[in-house]
């Protein structure tokens, strides 16, 4: 069974002349355990698509489906509760309270999200995630690359179905860019998540299960021989 689908999913902003169709028609399906990528330059529809999958957005037509539950026929309150459960988003920016210590931070999304991680799962996902040093420090004392592995560490907390990823290494040099697409791939595989991740850096698909390009807001798979190509310029 799928963790994602989106059947003839659309989205409009405006009316009459002034309409705009940022996404259109979208068929889409995403399964247990894929990294997926989705190309475009900025303005193609990637970013409407990603609020959409992740329930920000209702899609103008068509469903979107997360575990066999249909966000569009859900009222708001129900869709806040599947975004808590089902759904991890890590941003460019990370996202971090610039106040809170990383320990406290994940103390703060465990009240929130009521976590259902053991003290085990929850030390292991550190130690993965390389943060297990990081807990009392502030996210003014971590690099650009610390501070997406604890955005990664927020996202996955609640053992969520689905991992959203919005350009998370748009801010980071290419050693830390490939250091963050390694640690999602390695937890995509190990906890067997969806992961979506929306980017303009051609040089991350070669991490990617999956290459799916937004043009014009059409959603078209990029074919397996042009992945190929791209895994291999990152060689």
């Amino acid at each position: 069974m799928a963790v994602l689908e989106l059947h003839q999913v659309k989205k409009s902003f405006g009316s009459g002349h002034k309409k705009v169709e940022a996404l259109k028609e979208t068929d889409f399906l995403a399964n247990r355990g894929e990294l997926i990528a989705i190309i475009g330059p900025s303005g193609s529809g990637k970013s409407t698509f990603l609020t959409i999958v992740g329930g920000l957005l209702t899609p103008t037509s068509g469903d979107v489906v997360i575990n066999g539950q249909n966000l569009t026929t859900l009222n708001e309150k129900a869709r806040s509760q599947i975004r808590l459960k089902e759904i991890g988003f890590v941003l460019q920016a990370s996202n971090l309270v610039p106040f809170l210590s990383v320990a406290n931070q994940l103390k703060l999304l465990d009240k929130v999200k009521r976590g259902n991680m053991s003290k085990m799962e929850r030390n292991q996902l550190y130690e993965e995630l390389g943060i297990s040093d990081l807990l009392m420090k502030y996210p003014s004392d971590l690099s650009g690359g610390e501070r997406q592995r604890v955005a990664i560490a927020k996202a996955l907390y609640s053992n969520p179905s689905i991992i959203l990823a919005d350009e998370p290494t748009a801010s980071l040099d290419s050693d830390r860019a490939y250091e963050v697409m390694e640690l999602l791939k390695k937890v995509t595989k190990r906890k067997q998540t969806t992961t979506i991740v929306v980017t303009h850096d051609i040089r991350l698909v070669g991490y990617c299960d999956k290459v799916y390009r937004m043009t014009d807001g059409v959603l078209s798979a990029v074919s397996e021989e042009s992945s190929k190509m791209n895994k291999k310029a990152q060689l």
